[in-house]
Formats: structure tokens, C-alpha cells, sequence
């Protein structure tokens, strides 16, 4: 076991960006509290928790893998429409302690999904400022009270 350091950093973060994971235009995962992990000089990951996958569409396999920083992952297919994505999918289900925070979490290849990160759901806010910028609180748009030599697709 390897403990991240100056030469091997990893830092794991709270991602504040929605999450959805596709599969053959299918949503597999999708979650409000997904981890990114950035480990040296590798690409970040994504490693959603997994009850918010469709576990139902995932096949545990044979293949597993060994990281000196996190320990070993176990691998998932992806099975769906009789399409499958053979170990598509990874999770560290008894990581070294460092990296505890990715437990019970899953990571997808993005060269075998569609990984979609979005700002999420509209806050209460901001939903209200939309309403009042185009209801007069009348039930009506504010569009209906433009005058008529506006040109409304500016």
C-alpha cells in the first residue's frame, strides 16, 4: 500500500455539477453527489455512489485490478437491450484507508458511456426570479405586453 504524497497526488472532491451516466441513450446513473477524484497526472474520474445507479443493469465480472494507492477494484458490465459493455464500470468496494471516501462508489470508462456533467436542478431562487420576469402575476406572460414593433427574438 502507497500513501498519495507530493510525488503521487490524489484528491477527491465533492463534485457540484450533476452527474448522468447513458448507456445506448439509457440513463444508468445520475446523482447531485458524485466524487471527483484526480489522481497525478491521469484524467479526473467521476465515482458516483451507487445507489444512485441502476444497478439492475450492471453484471459483476471476473476481472479486478490492483492500485497501490487505492487498493483492489472489482469490475461491472453494463447490460442492456441484450447490448453489453464488458467491465464498463469499476468500484473500490474495500479501499486502502486514504481513500475511504470512494467506498460504495462507481466509476464508469467514459470510452464505453456517455458521461454527462450539467449545473443541476434550478434552485428555488432562481426559479422564482424566471417567474417573475415573465409573469405579471396576472397569469399572464409579460410577452403579451411588448409593443408590436419589438422584435421578441433578440
Amino acid at each position: 500500500m502507497k500513501l498519495p504524497g507530493p510525488d503521487h497526488p490524489i484528491t477527491i472532491v465533492a463534485n457540484p455539477k450533476r452527474v448522468r451516466v447513458l448507456y445506448q441513450g439509457h440513463l444508468i446513473a445520475e446523482t447531485d453527489a458524485a466524487l471527483t477524484l484526480k489522481e497525478a497526472s491521469y484524467h479526473a474520474v467521476q465515482y458516483i455512489p451507487r445507489q444512485d445507479a441502476a444497478m439492475a443493469f450492471l453484471t459483476r465480472t471476473d476481472h479486478s485490478t490492483h492500485c497501490p494507492y487505492k487498493g483492489d477494484a472489482s469490475y461491472f458490465s453494463v447490460v442492456r437491450d441484450g447490448v453489453i459493455a464488458e467491465n464498463a464500470v469499476w468500484s473500490y468496494e474495500s479501499p486502502f484507508p486514504a481513500m475511504t471516501a470512494i467506498k460504495d462508489h462507481l466509476a464508469f470508462y467514459p470510452n464505453k458511456v456517455e458521461i454527462e456533467e450539467t449545473d443541476g436542478p434550478m434552485s428555488a431562487e432562481a426559479i422564482r426570479d424566471i417567474v417573475e420576469h415573465t409573469d405579471s402575476g396576472a397569469g399572464s406572460s409579460q410577452l403579451e405586453h411588448w409593443p408590436a414593433n419589438v422584435d421578441q427574438r433578440e
